[in-house]
């Protein structure tokens, strides 16, 4: 879900869009795993106990915990995505309440990256962008194929402070 065309200023375009890496949905499909197991036996043992109905009740409060446990992460790591263009990095994310935070390339003073051992096994890393103002720099968690992100930013801040000069 790169950013809208409405998004981007005049002449600038999208270079790579990432999010979180897929790791952080493993907590959910466990719990969607268990979800369906616990639901389903819950609903069989029962039988048609009170005409069904308590089946039913089983089956919506399965539902609805899926709902929240498993649907809303979902949705939530699939919306917060990372923008990179060849003018700045914009951070969006939201599912209801959309907010962003965006860094012209010509404000970052320091691009660096942390890998845990976990990281290094699935390829992921953290991103950390330091910029000229008095906010804290940008953190991105858990990004895919750090380094190839890592070197993008890297090549094109470089760009920018080289034409600025």
């Amino acid at each position: 879900m790169a950013l809208s065309e409405k998004m981007l200023m005049s002449g600038e375009h999208n270079l790579q869009t990432t999010r979180t890496h897929v790791k952080a949905l493993i907590v959910p499909f466990l719990l969607l795993l268990v979800i369906a197991f616990v639901g389903t036996f819950a609903a069989a043992k029962v039988g048609d106990v009170g005409r069904g109905w308590v089946r039913w009740g089983i089956i919506a409060v399965a539902v609805a915990l899926a709902l929240w446990f498993v649907v809303l992460p979902f949705l939530r790591w699939y919306l917060w995505t990372y923008t990179l263009t060849n003018r700045r990095i914009v951070e969006q994310k939201g599912v209801l309440t959309r907010t962003g935070r965006v860094i012209p390339l010509s404000r970052i003073n320091d691009v660096s990256y942390e890998k845990n051992l976990n990281d290094r096994i699935l390829g992921s890393g953290t991103l950390i962008i330091h910029n000229a103002s008095d906010e804290a720099g940008l953190l991105l968690d858990d990004i895919p194929q750090i380094e190839q992100f890592h070197r993008a930013i890297s090549d094109l801040v470089f760009e920018h402070h080289r034409n600025d000069d």
